[in-house]
Order: structure tokens, then sequence, then C-alpha cells
């Protein structure tokens, strides 16, 4: 994390609750995001991660408390609110094109135009090639623009989904079970492209069960139980075996 941006608070989740109709999803959970941190978000099956992350990306809308972008009250009326907020989110299906290249994916539906006389005429390829290139050797990864997809391995899908996050100059990145099903050596890919977008000052929430890679490169985790928060600890500060408690309810409460 830069020195710039250790004191830099990006994102203030505020005594946040979500109900559906009578079912409380999250029952006022609070926690902050720096600019630059690596926040592993855990739980088990049903503990409201899901929930949180669609509530900051703007696919809910909390039923009380407050999101604040720094330090500013804000109001989401649908993902495209939080996107222009500088949140982009990668699902755990990657919502990728099997028939198209990696550059092609990138630009889904934001592809670069030919004008003429600031009409849209055809598909830039060339740029979109271009730049999804430069996209990749930012992130360190050995992508290649003009791959196709259904050629990819499980690390390099990840990477073409991260990669279209940093279009926009993403702030804050919600990665959703990234390591899922994939190999040992695509999961170590997967956690240097995370700890490459911290290098870049990005903001980073990792959801995820697998606890080796959650200790490997977050800062903190905030741990979920029946949507309510148990512990939110310097991952320094605590150990697998203590979080393992703190999802089961073995353990009850830390840093809360």
């Amino acid at each position: 994390m830069s020195r710039q941006s250790e004191n830099s608070t990006l994102l203030e989740m505020r005594d946040i609750a979500v109900s559906f109709g009578a079912v409380r999803a999250l029952d006022g959970v609070s926690f902050s995001l720096k600019a630059g941190e690596v926040l592993g978000l855990m739980g088990d099956n049903g503990a409201g991660k899901s929930t949180m992350v669609k509530t900051i990306a703007g696919n809910l809308t909390p039923t009380s408390g407050s999101i604040h972008l720094s330090g500013q009250p804000t109001i989401f009326n649908g993902p495209s609110d939080a996107r222009a907020a500088g949140i982009e989110v990668v699902y755990q299906d990657l919502a990728l094109c099997n028939n198209l290249s990696a550059a092609e994916n990138v630009f889904l539906g934001r592809e670069i135009m030919h004008r003429i006389a600031g009409i849209p005429v055809a598909v830039n390829g060339r740029e979109m090639r271009d730049r999804a290139a430069r996209l990749f050797e930012e992130l360190q990864s050995d992508t290649r623009a003009n791959q196709m997809v259904n050629s990819m391995s499980g690390g390099q899908r990840q990477a073409v989904a991260i990669a279209r996050t940093r279009l926009n100059k993403s702030r804050i990145v919600l990665l959703d079970e990234p390591t899922a099903a994939i190999s040992v050596r695509q999961v170590e890919q997967v956690l240097k492209l995370i700890k490459r977008l911290q290098e870049q000052g990005v903001a980073v929430v990792l959801i995820s069960h697998r606890m080796p890679d959650v200790f490997s490169v977050a800062d903190r985790i905030v741990v979920l139980r029946r949507g309510t928060k148990v512990a939110d600890v310097m991952t320094a500060k605590t150990s697998p075996e203590e979080v393992t408690g703190l999802i089961t309810g073995a353990v009850e409460r830390v840093g809360v």
C-alpha cells in the first residue's frame, strides 16, 4: 500500500441492513475500506456476503444505513451508478464469452468504435487489442489480447475479467470467489493479480471460502455470520483457526 493512500478511506458501509420481507439478510453491518487495501470478506453460506457485495455494487438498496464514498453519502440507483463511482465487480461466473478473444471480452458492451463525423461506423479492433494488451501488461499477466477465451486457463480468464475492471480506472474491485475451482498454479496467478491491483492503489474486497488465499493477500478480515458482523480484525492479528471459529460460531466476536 502506498504511503499516499494509507489513510485515504474510500468506502464506508454504515449500519447496513437489508431485508427481504421478514428475512433480514444483513443486520447493522459497518466496515470501511481504504485505498490500496485488500479486505477479506468471509462467512458461511447464507452469512450475507453476496447481499453485501450486491449492495456495494448497486444491485440492492439498503433497507437502512448509509454508504459513503470518500466521506460523502452516496445512493446507488443501480449498478451503473456504482460503476460510474469507480466500483467494479467480478462475479464467480466471470460473465465471459468463450467464442470471443480476450480483447473483445474486455471491451464487451464498451467497444471502441471507428467514427466518421462523430458517427460510429465500425468496431476498432486494433485499438481494443492494443489497449487490452497494455492492461494485461500492467497486471503482469501472460494473457494475450488476441487469445480466444475458450483456450484459456482459469487464471487467464480471471485476468480478462480483472482487466475489464480497469477500463475506467476503478477505485474499488469486488472479487467473488476468484480462486474457486482452479488449480494451485492458477490460484497463484490470481493472487498475484490481486497484489498488482493493490500496488496500483485499488481497494479490493475478496470474497472467499479459501482460508490460505485470504491470509496470503488480505490486510484485514471481516467475518459475517447470519447477517451480522462478528469480526473486523487485521490479518496479522488473527489465525485461520480463529476465523474458522468465528465462521462456525465457536468463537463469538473479535474486534467488534
